[in-house]
């Protein structure tokens, strides 16, 4: 039955041309804007570490100064390098790993190649067995080679291209800072978004650091450091460091933890409140207890990681949809009850109520397809106009196979939904008052 009512829609379809177009495109417009705003919003809201993202957390304590201390404030979103290597040292976590950004610039053995600067990331070994990055070639560096401060770099694949044309360059030499580094890895294509190990910056859906430095190596070897930092007292003038020195009242540094069941959660949840209680009683710190350890989702929507105003076009885009579809539904009852007399005869040749329901139901549901359809067009329109904008996640506005699928979930529920009402009112069409009337 469900073929011949579909067959029954496509036939008045015909016969109502403008008015099934003003439906079909009041669908489309709404489906198309919704849709647009939704992947948008699916994309920055999508969780980076699916499969993992729950063991990953990030631990944050108060080692602020009392000056400005406000009772109940969220602890500061870094930490110093002292409170971090501390933390590292004592190891009370499946995988610990701390880290910062910085650039560094590179000379090419290609003499074809002009020397130029590249993002790195100086961070500590469980930093790619604990996000999972893959390798292309070669291997990281482990516990043992970080103490040890080789001067070892593990490439991203982009960079492994640029300089050795794709080839295996485990082994070979790149030049950092006029300093030779082995190569001993080399990362396949990786690109979490958003950049969650890092968020406290704005880079949050930039590209992937090129290269990855043992911490201790680059500081060893003084290299630049990017990023927020926040300090609270003088530092040691003796220390040629500076604020980047271990003794520095400057919290600059993300630390990440891997914990893989919730009792050893809540263990290190006491760890961390147990060494902040030390660290006041030997008074480096000077606050209250005030510790927090969030997984990756909890941290990427404390930094909102989601912009305001994605949110709010979002919720924009639907409302506009709804009213597509209050104009559908007018629509519908237009065309439906002109169509009164056909359902008497239909029903005085023994269509039921129910019949009379399913066809106009079907109808409007083969309205949504086709405005499904139209809607993708204006969605895939849509999205190339975010992809043109200066935001830094606009390159990733791409409708994926599960957003394609949610087009045309979408366009037919809500087609159905707005046929209802049209239809239950078709269905109450008495038999005998049309024939009398004909």
């Amino acid at each position: 039955m469900l073929g011949y009512y579909f067959k029954l829609a496509l036939r008045s379809f015909k016969r109502n041309k403008m008015l099934t177009a003003l439906m079909v495109l009041a669908v489309a417009l709404g489906i198309g804007a919704s849709m647009t705003t939704l992947t948008v919003f699916y994309i920055l809201a999508a969780d980076p570490l699916p499969h993992k993202s729950g063991k990953l957390f990030y631990p944050r304590f108060d080692a602020e100064s009392k000056n400005g201390y406000v009772p109940g404030k969220e602890p500061q979103d870094q930490m110093t390098r002292f409170d971090a290597e501390t933390l590292l040292r004592e190891k009370r976590g499946d995988r610990q790993a701390f880290m910062t950004g910085g650039e560094v610039g590179i000379v090419p053995e290609n003499p074809s190649v002009s020397p130029f600067m590249s993002f790195a990331r100086f961070t500590t070994a469980d930093f790619f067995p604990m996000f999972e990055t893959p390798f292309l070639y070669g291997r990281a560096w482990n516990g043992t080679d970080d103490a040890a401060r080789p001067r070892v770099a593990v490439l991203s694949k982009e960079l492994n291209d640029k300089l050795f044309g794709g080839a295996n360059s485990v082994g070979k030499t790149v030049n950092l800072q006029n300093v030779g580094f082995r190569i001993i890895g080399v990362l396949d294509d990786w690109q979490p978004a958003p950049k969650f190990y890092d968020v406290i910056g704005s880079e949050r859906y930039g590209e992937t650091e090129e290269i990855f430095i043992p911490f201790w190596t680059a500081r060893e070897l003084d290299f630049g450091v990017n990023g927020n930092m926040n300090c609270w007292g003088d530092t040691p003038n003796s220390d040629p460091e500076g604020s980047h020195a271990l003794n520095a009242p400057c919290a600059w540094l993300q630390y990440w933890v891997e914990l893989d069941s919730p009792e050893k959660v809540d263990a290190y949840r006491r760890y961390l409140a147990n060494y902040s209680d030390q660290q006041r009683a030997a008074g480096r710190f000077e606050r209250p207890t005030n510790v927090r350890l969030n997984n990756v989702m909890e941290w990427l929507e404390i930094n909102k990681v989601v912009p305001s105003d994605v949110r709010l076009q979002t919720w924009l885009a639907f409302g506009f949809l709804m009213v597509c579809l209050l104009n559908t539904v007018g629509l519908l009852l237009a065309k439906f009850l002109r169509r009164s007399g056909e359902i008497g005869v239909r029903r005085a040749l023994g269509a039921s109520r129910r019949d009379i329901f399913m066809q106009c139901l079907v109808e409007a549901g083969t309205i949504g397809l086709a405005g499904g359809v139209l809607g993708l067009g204006l969605a895939l329109l849509g999205l190339w106009a975010v992809r043109q904008q200066p935001a830094e996640y606009a390159e990733l506005a791409h409708l994926d196979p599960t957003m394609l699928l949610t087009t045309f979930v979408l366009a037919i529920t809500t087609s159905l939904l707005a046929g209802l009402l049209p239809a239950w009112r078709a269905m109450q069409v008495t038999p005998a008052i049309q024939l009398k009337s004909q």
